[in-house]
């Protein structure tokens, strides 16, 4: 049979673009067989709706809501024990993950060390644990999976078995974490995550090489928002991103998030260092209420459609998914068309 190379997921700016959404929805649409997550770790967290259900996961991929795939994570990521076996408790996911031998583990003196650095509160790291985690990585005294006697039933090889997934013509998802300019190559630096974050980085982390990957599916949302310390060109008030409906809380810290209108010239950065082959726009009707719950492109408003199709003119990418509203379902996809 011959292989079907995967699709990556990645952020287009500071995270919180709702890839999580949009991993949930290919996953129901699709029906891959394996999706598997890269990234940092419990410091990104992925939510998705379904039938007015809300879920939240920070270690286990957004597919787990299909629940014929397997669910996997990257010997790139950083886990955290705890966090990880409640996800399995609460999706009832424990025949179908599997973590990679070589993933690193969050301790508590990692979260502590997180919490009481100085240089963490100026950053405005989330707590985690996962930058003093990586920082020992680096210096190569991080424990890692196969170490902890509680994670040996989740335990393989994860990067064979992706690849032996791809060759056989199964359909894997790859599912990034934060966005690109939270990169610690490619970002705001210092304000960014321990890391890189871009289509690149996320394929070495779960260990898949370039021609293995067919489709770089960047995620925007209709205006830009970040959480923490950092430079946001065109930072709208607190009061006038509540006035626009642009005011959000993040997933694994509670805080508000920061706002400014889209930015194109970012996004075409993001497109650059991703070599992004399709976009997908999420919150698309908080911009356009008109808009809201709208499956199908005739459904749009002429502004809408011009704002979308102002984004394909720019950055010369098709923009194949709109997210319309919070379920899942509210997409309307335009890959085949």
């Amino acid at each position: 049979m011959s292989s079907m190379p995967a699709t990556v997921i990645v952020g287009g700016f500071f995270g919180d673009e709702g890839k999580g959404k949009i991993i949930a929805y290919l996953a129901l649409k699709d029906k891959p067989s394996i999706a598997v997550r890269g990234g940092v770790g419990p410091n990104a967290g992925h939510t998705f709706t379904i039938n007015g259900n809300r879920y939240k996961v920070r270690m286990l991929p957004s597919a787990v809501a299909y629940p014929s795939c397997r669910l996997l994570i990257g010997a790139g990521v950083l886990v955290d024990v705890d966090v990880l076996l409640e996800e399995l408790k609460e999706f009832n996911a424990y025949s179908r993950v599997k973590v990679d031998n070589q993933t690193g583990i969050i301790e508590d003196r990692h979260r502590r060390e997180d919490k009481s650095s100085a240089h963490s509160s100026m950053i405005g790291t989330t707590g985690s644990g996962s930058g003093p985690a990586n920082a020992d990585r680096a210096n190569r005294t991080l424990r890692i999976a196969r170490d902890i006697d509680t994670l040996e039933p989740y335990l393989d090889d994860v990067s064979y078995s992706i690849n032996m997934a791809i060759r056989t013509g199964e359909h894997v998802l790859v599912e990034g974490t934060q966005g690109t300019f939270l990169s610690l190559y490619h970002g705001t630096y210092p304000y960014v995550t321990s890391k890189d974050v871009t289509a690149s980085a996320i394929c070495s982390d779960v260990g898949i090489g370039p021609k293995n990957v067919d489709d770089v599916i960047v995620v925007f949302k209709s205006y830009v928002t970040r959480v923490g310390s950092g430079h946001l060109e065109g930072e709208l008030s607190r009061d006038e991103a509540a006035r626009r409906g642009w005011l959000e809380i993040a997933t694994v810290t509670g805080r508000e998030r920061r706002a400014a209108p889209f930015n194109y010239d970012l996004a075409a950065r993001a497109v650059m260092l991703n070599s992004a082959t399709q976009i997908a726009l999420t919150k698309l009707d908080i911009l356009f209420p008109e808009c809201k719950h709208a499956r199908s492109y005739s459904d749009l408003s002429r502004e809408a459609r011009e704002f979308i199709t102002g984004i394909e003119d720019r950055l010369n990418v098709k923009v194949t998914l709109i997210g319309t509203g919070e379920d899942t379902y509210d997409i309307i996809d335009l890959r085949d068309q």
